[in-house]
């Protein structure tokens, strides 16, 4: 069979080199598979992107740095011919959760007779990556809702689903109404490295347990250091863009109980961007913080603003439907775990045993030995009086010892009487 034949040893995997990149160049948005033909495009301009900065991405990954993992890729090669691809990164600072960024299968060098070529290209790319990167716990990926072989193929290799994600785009429009008033932020302040401790009890209450498990975010995640700080302003000069970092403090509890970051395109060329998060006890600075937003970006050139929501994010999904933003997208958040993959085989059952060697462990070694319980003539000064009546009867069958054993103990006898 050709699906059978295709998935064997003829399919080998390895990482990217600098030598796939002329192949790679090739593939166009009609012979390119990932699921949906957005994943086409993007990876096309993205390794373009790779092939202008190869030489520099090659270093940083050859030590220890932040940039390390910038560019993780591996490549399925068929006779000499590439024939799918897949991206992936670490999602927290300590890298126990990656993501898989995109995966794509060029079908011109697929074999006539192997309609599930996708799944069977991705599915040996992703098991590549579960097996190579061993510091990698737990998976995500994030899908179109609408790919159905992107989501067969996830399902497949044991992605689950774990949250439903929706973009929102507010028009400028509704930017300006908003904008038309006051907020009432007291206690805004600039984002630092000392606040660190505070976002990370803020992520920590705004998601679930089984999502803040997946995550594993830690307090460094939330911390920049000095060469990230760099790199994050140097991009934003080449994009001509301007970030926005705040969040509300609470001074009773000495919380963060709300917390923004706002991107903003000064050339009008792209949506602006934000990130929001706010504790679920205190949903009323949704309006609040929206409106910060909105009042910051009236300088700028008229643009709409993304937001993000998730779905156990019922607050958020029910205010940026009152302000009449439009959903742009939805995806959905899946996860994997990878600790099953320590012993895969199938695990020894007890259908085989039979009872008798199921008892025969419970058998005593040896038959007991029988004793005598004897009282130690050393007892400690400082026991309680409750001994001494035991003290008595020791004496009495002592000298009861003395007797022959058929003559009735007549001393016993009328000592108890």
């Amino acid at each position: 069979m050709a699906h059978s034949t295709f998935t064997d040893a003829a399919l080998t995997i390895r990482p990217l080199q600098y030598r796939d990149l002329d192949e790679l160049r090739q593939w166009t948005a009609d012979v390119v598979d990932a699921g949906e033909m957005v994943a086409s495009l993007e990876t096309i301009q993205r390794l373009e992107q790779v092939r202008r900065w190869y030489g520099p991405l090659k270093v940083l990954s050859l030590f220890p740095n932040p940039w390390q993992h910038l560019f993780s890729a591996f490549v399925a090669e068929r006779q000499g011919q590439l024939c799918g691809l897949i991206q992936v990164s670490p999602f927290n600072r300590t890298r126990s959760t990656w993501q898989v960024d995109r995966v794509v299968v060029n079908r011109s060098v697929v074999p006539t007779g192997a309609p599930t070529f996708f799944g069977d290209i991705g599915s040996r790319l992703l098991r590549y990556c579960f097996e190579t990167i061993w510091e990698a716990r737990t998976w995500i990926i994030e899908t179109n809702v609408n790919s159905k072989a992107a989501l067969a193929l996830y399902r497949q290799n044991g992605f689950q689903p774990l949250a439903q994600v929706t973009y929102w785009s507010i028009g400028a429009e509704q930017l300006a109404d908003l904008g038309g008033r006051e907020p009432d932020l007291p206690n805004l302040l600039p984002v630092s490295n000392a606040d660190a401790q505070l976002l990370y009890q803020l992520d920590t209450a705004a998601m679930p347990p089984l999502v803040r498990q997946v995550f594993d975010h830690q307090i460094q995640d939330f911390k920049t250091n000095v060469l990230q700080l760099l790199a994050a302003g140097l991009t934003n000069w080449w994009q001509r863009n301007e970030v926005l970092n705040a969040y509300v403090f609470e001074p009773q509890r000495k919380a963060a109980i709300g917390h923004f970051k706002l991107v903003i395109d000064r050339d009008g060329q792209h949506p602006h961007r934000a990130d929001l998060t706010v504790h679920p006890a205190y949903t009323w600075l949704y309006p609040e913080l929206m409106t910060q937003m909105a009042r910051v970006l009236q300088p700028f050139p008229s643009q709409s603003l993304q937001v993000t929501s998730l779905d156990y994010q019922p607050e958020r999904e029910e205010y940026l439907v009152r302000t009449q933003a439009v959903p742009q997208d939805h995806t959905l958040l899946m996860s994997r775990s990878v600790w099953h993959k320590m012993r895969e085989t199938k695990p020894v059952t007890l259908e085989g045993l039979q009872l008798s060697d199921v008892l025969s462990g419970l058998q005593p070694a040896g038959k007991p030995v029988p004793g005598r319980m004897s009282w130690s003539e050393e007892w400690p000064l400082s026991l309680p009086s409750q001994v001494a009546p035991f003290r008595r009867q020791r004496d009495r069958w002592g000298r009861s010892s003395d007797h022959d054993a058929s003559e009735p103990d007549a001393s016993a006898d009328g000592s108890r009487e």
